[in-house]
């Protein structure tokens, strides 16, 4: 089991340092931050002295390994269009974030398992039908489209929940919430649901499959033969084998729910890390760019490894073939 982690977490770091000098080679081809930041009164020594205080005059190899450096101990320079520490103003939109993918999260976990187990078990219900016809809707669409759809029904027709923003917050030190207030609570709805309803119906589908997969097997038929109860044999035998390789998938989904959030917080302007990423491309606020990129992978990264340690600790087969092939 040790030796197991160590080569995941091995992987992981491989994988973190890929994507930062993939992230920071590309963010050299999106414009030139030196001409976001003066203006058109500009003069070569001006463009000469601003180009050494950013360090874009040296080599790409020493600003990538600055970058590396800063980075392990959580300092990624200063934005190019605010001034400030990057680590301060992601500390700042962090839990917008957070919060927004937790419950988006929890409602494609719990309502995808639930209605997957459903439409698996009463398969030729009416309600069955009804609920994989819909579930074609979340598939299909796209993100932004049903967050506009979701805007215009409960916003301007209905005048429900609002349209954007994050509402009324409250800070519990340096973490604001909108848990604690009304107005929080009603801003959360719509993007959550915009968020969580293409992962949720993945889920869905995945499980409804799964399900079927394994109550067609050989010794769920044995438990119906020996007279055991068909919900013991439902809940306790074939979701047990179900969730098992749903775990993967859905590990990978919880992390597709973060990097995905950018598309919602745009639709809604919600303050988040996704909005702040948009708003540095227009700026070319590069270190803004690479820290996003650098904070959402080590989130993706840090998911599926705690996914892989969970699937390894379910399944005994891993546990067998690993020991066998250390023997």
């Amino acid at each position: 089991m040790l030796a197991y982690i160590i080569q995941r977490a091995a992987q992981s770091v491989l994988v973190l340092l890929v994507v930062g000098l993939v992230a920071f080679a590309m963010f050299r081809f999106v414009g030139d931050p030196v001409d976001a930041m003066l203006g058109q009164e500009r003069t070569q020594a001006d463009i000469a002295r601003l180009t050494a205080e950013l360090g874009l005059d040296k080599p790409f190899p020493v600003q990538y390994w600055r970058f590396l450096e800063q980075a392990v101990q959580g300092n990624f320079g200063l934005s190019y269009r605010q001034g400030r520490p990057v680590s301060e103003i992601l500390v700042e939109r962090l839990p917008a974030t957070l919060e927004l993918a937790f419950v988006s999260g929890v409602l494609a976990l719990a309502g995808g398992i639930a209605l997957g187990i459903f439409t698996a078990i009463w398969r030729r219900g009416i309600s069955a039908n009804v609920i994989m016809t819909l579930s074609l809707i979340g598939v299909s669409l796209p993100t932004f489209l049903i967050g506009i759809l979701l805007i215009y029904l409960f916003s301007v027709e209905l005048g429900w929940l609002p349209s954007f923003g994050r509402g009324e917050v409250t800070r519990i030190g340096w973490w604001t919430t909108g848990f604690l207030t009304e107005s929080g609570l009603k801003a959360l709805i719509l993007p959550a649901i915009t968020l969580g309803l293409f992962q949720m119906t993945l889920i869905m589908r995945l499980v409804r499959t799964e399900m079927l997969e394994v109550l067609r097997m050989e010794y769920i038929r044995f438990a119906r033969a020996r007279g055991i109860r068909e919900k013991s044999i439902n809940f306790r035998h074939a979701l047990k084998n179900t969730l098992v390789p749903v775990i993967t998938i859905t590990g990978l989904q919880l992390g597709a729910i973060i990097a995905f959030a950018i598309i919602t917080e745009t639709v809604f302007q919600w303050p988040g890390v996704g909005l702040l990423f948009i708003n540095a491309i227009q700026f070319v606020d590069i270190p803004v760019m690479a820290a996003y990129l650098m904070l959402i992978s080590v989130m993706f990264v840090g998911i599926n490894l705690i996914v892989d340690m969970l699937y390894f600790a379910i399944d005994p087969r891993l546990r067998a073939d690993r020991t066998a092939g250390g023997h």
